[in-house]
């Protein structure tokens, strides 16, 4: 398999500052885009768009702790147990996030979000602007747990 190199473009800059499973809609935070890299006119039209799409690296997982087998989701022994592909969880493999949030401003290269699942120092490897075209055609399913776990999590 190639092996691939990625650089930050950006920087979480508050919000949280450990990482807990629930109420993110609570948070602000802002992604600093790395203005050594980036000129103003990287974000030009951003404003325009209500959300985000975000692309992290879940920088504070111990590499000890990533899984590639299954396992109960958040512990719970109540909910089955599912393979790392089947849930979100961030002992991943490439330990990648992806997380949709709210744009609030564009404040020169800051971009001012709330919802947005990630903490203080969190590295950003992409930011693109949430086109609904994007998400799922036609209906969407999950199982039961899943739905479980998610009713507090936004």
């Amino acid at each position: 398999m190639q092996s691939i190199v990625l650089e930050p473009v950006a920087t979480v800059v508050g919000g949280r500052m450990e990482t807990t499973d629930d109420d993110w809609n609570a948070e602000k935070a802002v992604i600093r885009l790395d203005a050594s890299r980036f000129a103003q006119e990287a974000v030009a039209g951003l404003e325009a768009f209500s959300h985000l799409e975000v692309v992290f690296h879940f920088h504070l997982v111990d590499p000890s702790s990533i899984t590639t087998t299954a396992r109960h989701p958040r512990g719970n022994t109540g909910w089955p147990k599912v393979g790392i592909f089947a849930q979100r969880g961030r002992n991943r493999p490439n330990l990648l996030g992806v997380s949709r949030c709210r744009l609030l401003a564009v404040d020169g290269l800051d971009l001012q979000v709330s919802g947005l699942d990630a903490v203080d120092g969190t590295p950003v490897l992409d930011v693109k602007p949430y086109l609904a075209e994007f998400g799922p055609q036609g209906e969407t399913v999950q199982p039961e747990w899943a739905t479980e776990l998610m009713r507090d999590y936004y």
